[in-house]
């Protein structure tokens, strides 16, 4: 709506400043364009000498690989601006690259010493591009560069070009692998790196190049599982599968001692002396199993950090953690994962497929798990056939003798389906459920029976392969079942169907001696016209008969054998061949014909349906190989439990003794105290200390002169990864800072200890430079690289850490309060920090100066949201009714369009919904005949439009009302808006609460309402209020918002009752709430449209919610 007019004004503005006129890009400007002018006007403009025009060039082309379109041929013109200075243009220089520098690799390797130069550059952005270009290149004669680059970067004070070196790594190897021992080295760097945006990036990579090497993350698995929660979604999946395989080598399993007390629960128990004295000395490795198990600390940290991510919002990372919950928690812990799971199956039906694959492997182990759910696996008719058939599977390996009657009630209903795939998978998993059930076996035999008389012949074929299999537990009972299906032979068409029924027959002829032989003619009647499968059973039973019934027998199988003989299929000839030398005795056959009764009519087992998921959890549960039950490429098998526990030591990180600085580093800290205070802005609290050997050396010289007597900045770093003791002792040591240290420590956050460390050294400063032109540069430099850290943050995390940086860094200038005010002021913020890295309240003297002018210009070109970063005061929720922005004042050349549903009735019509809208005029000249025209609504919808408003003066507001019926529909109404010169596409879009008007009733007729609408009519939630929403105004307050309601009066404190109807078709909604126990409610919504009862049901749980 909004894009035409501003390019109209962006060409119009172009023109009037001299400059020429450029044509948009012509890959999105018609069909109809040549290709021999192909993006000349944006060659042309790249060349050009004027920034303005190379930055509108390089949005465009950015804009053309986003939508797919080819690019490629650009190349030439795009790389010659690599050195521009200009560094919003550089940035998309550098993503452009990084798209095509594998596809024109000769070309971007004439510009390799730009990216060189790139990789020095003071911005953090330029500097990770430039290694991204850097590591597209795939050419081995870059290798050296490309090693340099990435050690490099791996030293590097920002962390998302650490970020980035950690993803150049697996290029690089996979570009050559010769050069993994020097990989190994930087990856064991960047694995010590404390901060959350490098550990998943180098997990990553770590599984990449050499996951066998489980020793580099013995010293670092504590601060691992400590960062975990704080990591990027991607992230955590890769570190959790990754921890998952170390714990499996590392710790002794958490239910060997179930297993051992399964097979002897007596004696593990019970086991007196005299017992032991008669057994024979039993081996070392039984007596470590008798011992209690108790779970090592490091094992449970990994559980206890990776429980609350089963409340993500992505489904990868709870599949991952619900694996590693089924891998390696003990078994009284795993069915936390099974709520989880369960709720993952109402997301899209990919993912749907993919959890459903996970249960069915889990429920047949874990079968208690998933019982309280059941109803969660029923099926519903909208289901994709594979979603159906995988819910199937987990109903059948969820029957038990408790619920069989409630599952087979609900498979009766499956079975008239109309999806045939389906309806088949039913018949197999009834026949599964009668199998490992003994007592509804005849039931379910009953009911196929029955199935043999439907009308669709797959269904009948399908209850004959099962019946089959049924009736071979006990034949003997069930002859007139046998007698039944071979009358069936007349009808069923299906092969497989066919060829069950006449092997029955076959192994069972002596108990329907009379019907074999029939059956046999029959079918050597339509021999020739048989499928392969069905001649090769008609074959079988001819030999069989032929053994127990010769005499009426004998001829109709010389015939069969005969006509088998000439037979198309070699199997079948082969077979007749072999069973005629078998069965009937010649002087050439031996003395293999005197066992041909024990050979045919042999006792054959019984078969075991058994589910295809039985084996599938040698596999890793979530993975691609345990998705196709087939080893996929990469896949690294899951450990088996070592018999003893390695050495848990391996783990423990040593705090070295950190010395007092010597007076000639005392020296070098005086002498380099500039530079280090321009490069603090660069480094940034959150990056890991150990980054930087000098640094770390100058801020630790630098704490320990600033607080004197005090080592708990430098031994900040290492905290994270010290044991319960160790801390306590040094929580003692501690003299003024002793509350605060705790507290970084129970939070057990490293990088928030970094942040503080940066900040103990930034606070001195200002004091140790004192002068006012250091001050102005300082603040500089920290405005500048929040731009940088806040435009390069690859992660949430980042983001919500680099706002209060800003606001910590401009403290201390500003204010000019003694040192212990601005100390104790930081100090507060931090400890707000560390609460799951929330941004620090504003404070609110220096709020407008968050983000200066600068910051908003130097990241316009980066932004990638319709989100403004000028900070604004946030608006008071409105106390009257919410308003909706129909057309803004920019879309809309400045006229400004809001709209409001005012409850009211709308008088031409009472079917339709009053919809008040107020018209601004901001611009300066007069807006005339505004009006709509041309409503494009859904069938049925129909609107009421306003009068025409004539004109409407600068800087005055019109309201109107406009009547729209909604059908009863959430669906959005569109039309245009018109003035005397434009036309903008608008729509109205309805809240379901807004299409109902309240009913006022007694609590009689409430409850008699109510009573006929039951059923599937009625939609309950249950709900927790919040603390805040406790009070009956303020629930009664919240239901009325959400929904146009009135309150009905009903005797019951704990109850509150709300009707309306719908304002076109006039149905009844009824609401109910009922308060139970603490906070918890049962929502009821009564309403013959089931559609809108299920939204309203949404709405209101929402609005109670916040």
């Amino acid at each position: 709506m909004s894009a035409s007019p501003a390019y109209s004004e962006e060409k119009g503005g172009s023109s009037s400043l001299g400059e020429p006129e450029y044509g948009h890009d012509p890959a999105s400007g018609g069909i109809f364009s040549s290709d021999y002018k192909r993006h000349d006007d944006l060659k042309e403009m790249l060349d050009s000498n004027k920034d303005s025009l190379k930055l509108e060039a390089m949005k465009r082309i950015v804009a053309m690989i986003a939508r797919g379109k080819n690019a490629s041929d650009l190349f030439p013109a795009v790389v010659k601006n690599v050195a521009c200075k200009n560094i919003e243009v550089k940035k998309l220089v550098y993503v452009y690259l990084v798209r095509y520098a594998e596809e024109q690799q000769d070309l971007a390797l004439l510009s390799i010493s730009t990216f060189q130069r790139g990789l020095k550059d003071p911005n953090q952005l330029i500097r990770a591009s430039a290694l991204r270009v850097l590591s597209s290149i795939r050419v081995p004669i870059i290798v050296p560069i490309m090693m340099l680059a990435i050690k490099e970067a791996a030293s590097d004070m920002s962390p998302y070009v650490r970020k980035t070196a950690a993803h150049a790594i697996p290029k690089l190897y996979s570009l050559d692998s010769d050069q993994k021992d020097q990989l190994i080295e930087v990856i064991e760097k960047l694995l010590a790196d404390k901060t959350t945006l490098v550990a998943g990036s180098v997990v990553m990579a770590f599984e990449e190049v050499c996951p066998e090497r489980i020793d580099l993350i013995h010293k670092n698995y504590r601060k691992l599982c400590n960062l975990l929660i704080d990591v990027e979604e991607w992230g955590q999946v890769v570190i959790i599968n990754m921890l998952t395989r170390y714990a499996r080598t590392q710790f002794l399993s958490p239910n060997q001692n179930e297993s051992l007390l399964e097979e002897n629960p007596e004696k593990a128990f019970y086991g007196s002396d005299e017992e032991d004295s008669k057994d024979d000395k039993p081996d070392a490795a039984s007596l470590v199993k008798r011992k209690p198990y108790v779970m090592d600390p490091d094992h449970r940290l990994l559980l206890r950090n990776t429980k609350p991510l089963l409340q993500s919002r992505n489904a990868a990372v709870v599949m991952a953690v619900a694996q590693l919950y089924f891998h390696l928690a003990p078994k009284a812990e795993v069915g936390v994962i099974a709520k989880a799971l369960v709720r993952l199956l109402r997301s899209h039906s990919e993912v749907q497929w993919v959890v459903l694959q996970n249960v069915a492997t889990m429920s047949i182990k874990r079968r208690g798990m998933f019982e309280p759910y059941l109803k969660s696996f029923y099926i519903r008719s909208t289901d994709p056939t594979q979603i159906k058939i995988l819910k199937l599977e987990v109903l059948t390996n969820l029957a038990n003798e408790t619920n069989i009657s409630t599952i087979l009630r609900e498979f009766q209903t499956y079975i008239r389906s109309m999806d045939k795939d389906f309806v088949a998978a039913t018949i197999q998993a009834i026949g599964r459920c009668a199998t490992n059930i003994g007592k509804v076996r005849d039931t379910c035999l009953n009911g196929l029976v029955q199935l043999l008389s439907n009308r669709d012949e797959l269904v009948v074929a399908e209850s004959v392969v099962v019946i089959k299999k049924l009736l071979q537990m006990q034949p003997s009972q069930h002859s007139e079942i046998i007698k039944h299906m071979a009358k069936l032979t007349d009808n069923i068409q299906v092969p497989m169907a066919r060829a069950s029924i006449l092997w029955l027959i076959g192994e069972y002829c002596e108990h329907v001696p009379k019907i074999a032989p029939d059956v046999l003619r029959k079918m050597a009647k339509s021999f020739t016209g048989e499928e392969d499968i069905v001649k090769l059973q008609v074959i079988n039973l001819a030999a069989k008969l032929y053994l127990t019934n010769s005499k009426q027998s004998k001829l109709l199988t010389q015939y069969v054998l005969n006509l088998a003989k000439y037979d198309q299929n070699y199997d079948i000839r082969d077979r007749a061949r072999f069973i005629r030398q078998l069965i009937v005795p010649t002087e050439k056959s031996g003395a293999l014909n005197k066992y041909a009764k024990k050979l045919f009519l042999a006792q054959k087992p019984a078969p075991i349906l058994e589910s295809s998921f039985k084996d599938r959890d040698h596999f890793q549960l979530g993975s691609l190989s345990h998705l196709l039950n087939a080893k996929a490429v990469g896949y690294q098998e899951l450990p088996d439990w070592p018999d003893e526990a390695p050495d848990p030591s391996v783990r423990n990180v040593e705090v070295p003794e950190w010395t007092k600085c010597t007076s000639r580093e005392k020296r070098k800290e005086k002498v380099e105290k500039p530079f280090y205070s321009d490069s603090e802005g660069e480094s940034g609290p959150t990056e890991s200390a150990d980054s930087e050997p000098e640094s770390v050396s100058e801020s630790e010289s630098e704490s320990s002169s600033s607080e004197s007597g005090s080592d708990s900045g430098s031994r900040g770093e290492e905290s994270g990864d010290q044991s319960e003791e160790e801390k306590k002792k040094k929580k003692k040591k501690k003299g003024k800072e002793g509350p605060r240290k705790a507290c970084l420590e129970s939070a057990g956050s490293d990088p928030s200890e970094e942040e503080e460390q940066g900040k103990k050294g930034k606070k001195k400063k200002p004091q140790h430079e004192g002068n006012g032109g250091s001050e102005s540069s300082w603040e500089e430099g920290s405005v500048s690289e929040s731009s940088s850290s806040e435009s390069d943050s690859g992660s949430e995390a980042e983001e919500s850490q680099s706002e209060p940086e800003s606001n910590r860094r401009t403290t201390p200038p500003s204010s000019k309060s003694t040192p212990k005010a601005a100390k104790k002021g930081t100090k507060e913020i931090s400890l707000l920090d560390l609460d799951d890295f929330t941004p620090a309240p504003p404070q609110p003297a220096s709020s407008p100066a968050i983000v200066s002018s600068s910051l908003v210009t130097d990241l316009e070109g980066l932004t990638l949201t319709d989100t403004s970063l000028v900070p604004t005061m946030l608006s008071p929720a409105f106390s009257t009714m919410k308003t909706y922005e129909l057309l803004h004042r920019m879309a809309g050349e400045g006229l400004s369009v809001e709209y409001y549903f005012n409850r009211q009735p709308f008088p031409p019509d009472p079917h339709m919904v009053a919809v008040q809208i107020q018209f601004s005029n901001n611009t300066e000249s007069e807006v005339k005949n505004l009006r709509v025209s041309e409503p494009k609504l859904l069938s049925g919808m129909r609107i009421q439009e306003f009068q025409e408003i004539e004109s409407l003066a600068p800087g005055d507001t019109a309201n109107v009302i406009m009547g729209i019926d909604f059908c009863d529909s959430t669906q959005a109404a569109n039309f245009q808006l018109c003035t005397h010169s434009r036309q903008f596409y608008v729509s109205i879009q309805p809240p379901v609460g807004e299409l109902m008007a309240p009913v006022f009733m007694s609590e009689n007729e409430f409850k008699k309402e109510q009573g006929k609408l039951t059923g599937m009519s009625e939609i309950m939630e249950k709900l927790t209020l919040p603390d805040k929403c406790q009070s009956d105004h303020t629930i009664i307050q919240q239901v009325t918002a959400a929904a146009n309601v009135s309150r009905v009066p009903c005797g019951a404190d704990n109850e509150y009752r709300f009707a309306a109807k719908t304002v076109t078709s006039g149905s009844l909604v009824l609401i109910t709430l009922e308060r139970k126990e603490g906070a918890r409610v049962h929502l009821t919504v009564n309403s013959e449209k089931m559609v809108i009862g299920t939204m309203l049901v949404q709405d209101i749980s929402q609005a109670l919610a916040q």
